[in-house]
C-alpha cells in the first residue's frame, strides 16, 4: 500500500454541455495535463485566466483497486518555476480542458470541457468523502452516461484520442 498517496472517491459522467447557469464564459480554470509516456505520472499546469496565476504540479494517480476506478490514489508535488523547467522535456502528450465548478444538490461538481482534438467531450466529476457517500449518490439530471469505471475515459488513454474515438466508444456501449 502506498501511504504517501491520499485516497479519492469519485464518479465521472459524460454530459452534453455545461448545465445552467454555467456558460463557457463562467469562471473557470484552464488545465494542461501532460502525460509522461509509460508511467502513471502527469505534469499538470493550472492557469487562472482572471488572475493570470499559474500552478504547476507533478501528479501520480492510479486506481486503488484493479477492478474499480471510483477510488484512486493521488500523490502530488507542487513545483516552482525551476523545478517545472526540469520536467518541460516531457511535454507533448497533452490534454487541455477548461474546468468549471458548480454546486448541485449540495455537492460540488467539477465540469470539464475538453479542448483541441477532444473538443465535444464534456464531463462532470463528483468527489466524495467516502465510499458510502459515493454509493448513495443519485446521478444528476444533466448526466448522460456514467463512465467512472470505463478505462477509455482515463486521461492517460484520452491523450491519444480524438472526439470521433469518444463517439465510437459511447456508441459501442450503448448498443
Amino acid at each position: 500500500m502506498n501511504k504517501t498517496a491520499q485516497s479519492e472517491f469519485h464518479r465521472l459522467f459524460l454530459i452534453e454541455h455545461l448545465p445552467e447557469p454555467l456558460t463557457p464564459a463562467s469562471s473557470h480554470l484552464q488545465l494542461f495535463d501532460n502525460y509522461i509516456e509509460n508511467t502513471r505520472i502527469r505534469l499538470r499546469q493550472v492557469r487562472d485566466p482572471y488572475s493570470k496565476a499559474w500552478t504547476r504540479i507533478l501528479q501520480q494517480r492510479f486506481p486503488a483497486h484493479d477492478s474499480d476506478s471510483s477510488e484512486t490514489k493521488l500523490a502530488e508535488m507542487y513545483l516552482n518555476d525551476a523545478e517545472y523547467a526540469a520536467f518541460e522535456r516531457f511535454e507533448g502528450r497533452e490534454i487541455r480542458k477548461n474546468r468549471y465548478f458548480h454546486e448541485f444538490d449540495r455537492v460540488i461538481v467539477a465540469f470539464d470541457v475538453y479542448l483541441g482534438p477532444l473538443w465535444g467531450l464534456n464531463t462532470a466529476r463528483i468527489d466524495f468523502e467516502n465510499r458510502e457517500q459515493m454509493a448513495g449518490f443519485i446521478a444528476p439530471p444533466f448526466a448522460v452516461y456514467e463512465v467512472t469505471n470505463n478505462e477509455f475515459f482515463s486521461g492517460v488513454n484520452l491523450v491519444e484520442k480524438l472526439f470521433v474515438d469518444v463517439q465510437a466508444e459511447v456508441a459501442r456501449h450503448r448498443t
